[in-house]
């Protein structure tokens, strides 16, 4: 079964891989029914799960290449039931906050105003964050703790204590103990980062703001050029959509 939007008023220049990468963010894409026919461009965006198609009808009224998208569902999906993250499985894209997707977003150099940046915040609120996304973030933090700090330790505890003190000497510590090595994603290098405590507060609460929102791209894209800057031996598993997170360029949403 798959759950779809439709997006109506698309640019004549955007491309049907271009909307592909555009809706990615909001979850995993069966499949794209892409219109050329009208002067403008229309299509119906199928998705995997239904909290997926909820993202991208908060997206209605973004613009991508000049062209304001008009979004919308015939049908009121109920998000799926909260089940927990099995330890050791990939997390969805569709299980994240709406408001760290929308911070993927202005990562990847997208704009998102501040009305598309408010309803992530509000629908954030009203659904609280899944408990598949909470688990999964735990298992990180405990994970990465017993392998840099011995058992039963957290990377965010550790790094809470040392932001107490100084940044510097949270600096310090994650380069005598090595977290970064440890981490694999960007949640995980997140975490291990002098910021640890403000990052893993941003997706485990609902309590925030706009401007929120916009640190936390910030951290998303200067994370993503400091793995690209740093020397690497294998693969590492981005938690970001398909599509990366690259340098913010001229792009529009």
């Amino acid at each position: 079964m798959t759950y779809s939007v439709k997006v109506s008023n698309i640019s004549p220049s955007t491309t049907k891989q271009q909307l592909f990468e555009f809706f990615s963010f909001c979850g995993k894409i069966s499949s794209i029914d892409f219109d050329e026919s009208g002067p403008t461009k229309s299509a119906e965006v199928f998705f995997e799960k239904p909290s997926a198609v909820k993202t991208a009808v908060m997206l209605n009224g973004g613009s991508l290449d000049g062209n304001e998208l008009r979004v919308h569902s015939d049908t009121e999906h109920p998000d799926e039931e909260d089940t927990h993250h099995v330890p050791g499985s990939p997390l969805d894209q569709s299980d994240k906050p709406r408001a760290g997707i929308a911070a993927e977003y202005l990562a990847k150099g997208y704009r998102l105003s501040d009305t598309i940046l408010s309803r992530a915040i509000q629908l954030d609120s009203e659904k609280g964050i899944s408990n598949r996304f909470l688990n999964y973030f735990q298992s990180l933090d405990t994970s990465m703790g017993a392998k840099a700090l011995g058992p039963d330790q957290t990377i965010s505890g550790k790094v809470t204590s040392t932001i107490q003190t100084a940044t510097q000497h949270a600096k310090a510590v994650d380069e005598q103990k090595g977290y970064s090595k440890v981490a694999e994603d960007y949640y995980q290098r997140a975490l291990t980062s002098p910021l640890g405590q403000r990052v893993r507060d941003f997706y485990t609460t609902t309590s925030k703001q706009i401007f929120d929102i916009h640190d936390e791209a910030r951290r998303i894209a200067d994370g993503h050029k400091a793995s690209r800057q740093a020397p690497t031996t294998g693969s590492a598993s981005e938690s970001t959509p398909a599509s990366g997170i690259s340098d913010p360029s001229n792009k529009e949403a």
